[in-house]
């Protein structure tokens, strides 16, 4: 900086005064530099002991979501522990439960026949006498090695006791003898309480007794001989179809006396007819000859039309008496006791049909039966047997086929029967079902209720 030749202290003293005035503005403007400086520290201070805080707040929630976590491990591994302890306890109770299944044999009736199907012969034989002659053979065979040392139980023969080989022999018989004894009892009893369709139960259970005999005789090497076993197992079998047998033949029996009751009837109902016609018939005679005396042609005319009439009713009745294969195909329902799609088709050799539908719709069922059909053939036999063929697969009983129940609707019935007989002449196809409709009416309590009181 020039200092002037003149006026040079003035200049030295503004010189100084500037020099002063740049001074105070430096210290003042350190001075808010430092105030804004500490200003900053302090809010840095401050943001840093919020983010302390957040950090420790945060490390806190992590610590305790690490701690439910390390809870929720160890009770998953605490499941997955018991997991596999269950499924190891559900193993051994299912071998154990295997092996009680081999020991136990299904006895409940209920159980046995909602597995029965149609019985099948073991040893089919003729009738119930062959079954008998053979069960009686069977039998002596069983009792003959039954006797002792006849070979029924097998049993080890090397046994001493005390050092005696005798007194090892009969200790040895002795077990045999009880052994066999406790199996010809279960034998026995199941013989005795057989039902055919329980056959299968009975062997198994047979079986188990001899499986059950060899395990406690192992020692001595006691067992039921397989010989001797397979004649009572045989025995059960022959059991179960001479029983068997022998239902069939009483239903066979039954069936048949039904018949001959039916027939007696049909006869009586026809004598009956004949008598009265007899009686008509001579009556017209009588009143013809009584005419002709005194000489009225015309009435006498008229009587022999309706005698002719007699004459003609009286053939039918003969021809229907002599014709055991004439009668009334039949088809009836009774919705209330069988439902809406069963119908019952049969025939009826009597001279009014509706006389045996309504012996049908007795007290063993609740509501009459409706008749849907009654067809009259000279050859009722044949269409009725026609008729169960076509609907054999709709059988209701497929066991007894004397049970004439179908399953299948009036109109499948109607078609039938136009096939094989031709036009019908009368046909039903909705029944009527009176009892069973005002049963199902609301009001038929009361209705009830107040004819009773």
């Amino acid at each position: 900086m020039k200092v002037p030749l003149f006026g040079a202290r003035a200049a030295v003293r503004e010189q100084a005064a500037e020099v002063q005035r740049l001074r105070e503005e430096l210290n003042r403007l350190v001075d808010v530099d430092v105030a804004s400086a500490r200003a900053e520290r302090a809010e840095v201070v401050r943001e840093i002991e919020q983010l302390r805080r957040r950090a420790g707040e945060e490390a806190t929630r992590l610590n305790r979501e690490l701690q439910a976590l390390r809870e929720r491990v160890d009770v998953v591994r605490g499941v997955d522990d018991l997991r596999r302890w269950a499924r190891q306890e559900r193993t051994k109770l299912e071998t154990e439960l295997a092996q009680l299944r081999q020991q136990v044999v299904t006895t409940r009736e209920d159980a046995v026949l909602q597995e029965a199907g149609i019985y099948e012969y073991h040893h089919p034989l003729e009738d119930s006498v062959a079954y008998r002659t053979e069960l009686a053979r069977l039998k002596d065979e069983i009792k003959a090695m039954a006797r002792r040392d006849g070979g029924a139980i097998e049993a080890a023969t090397g046994w001493t006791v005390n050092g005696s080989a005798t007194e090892g022999r009969k200790m040895v018989r002795e077990y045999s003898k009880l052994m066999l004894r406790a199996y010809n009892a279960e034998a026995d009893n199941l013989v005795r309480g057989l039902k055919p369709y329980k056959i299968a139960t009975a062997k198994d259970r047979l079986v188990k007794v001899a499986h059950t005999i060899a395990r406690l005789g192992a020692t001595m090497s006691i067992r039921v001989a397989p010989t001797y076993h397979g004649l009572r197992i045989r025995e059960l079998e022959l059991t179960a179809d001479y029983l068997e047998t022998l239902a069939k033949e009483k239903e066979k029996e039954r069936a048949e006396r039904e018949r001959l009751r039916e027939e007696r009837k049909v006869q009586e109902e026809m004598r009956r007819e004949r008598e009265r016609l007899e009686k008509e018939r001579q009556h017209y005679l009588n009143a013809l000859s009584a005419l002709e005396a005194r000489s009225d042609i015309e009435g006498a005319e008229r009587l022999r039309a309706q005698l002719s009439e007699v004459d003609k009713t009286i053939a039918d009745v003969d021809y229907r008496a002599a014709n055991v294969r004439a009668g009334y195909v039949y088809v009836i329902s009774n919705i209330g006791a069988f439902g809406p799609d069963v119908v019952k088709i049969g025939l009826t050799r009597r001279l009014e049909p509706t006389d045996r539908i309504r012996e049908l719709g007795d007290a063993s069922v609740p509501f009459r039966f409706d008749v849907h059909a009654l067809f009259f053939s000279k050859d009722a036999v044949g269409i009725e047997t026609q008729m169960h063929q076509l609907l054999d697969e709709h059988r209701v009983n497929k066991v007894n086929h004397r049970r004439e129940f179908f399953r299948a609707t009036p109109a499948q019935a109607r078609d039938l029967l136009q096939q094989l007989a031709g036009e019908l002449l009368q046909f039903q196809e909705l029944p009527e079902a009176i009892e069973y409709h005002q049963s199902q009416s609301p009001d038929s309590s009361g209705v009830e209720l107040e004819s009773s009181s």
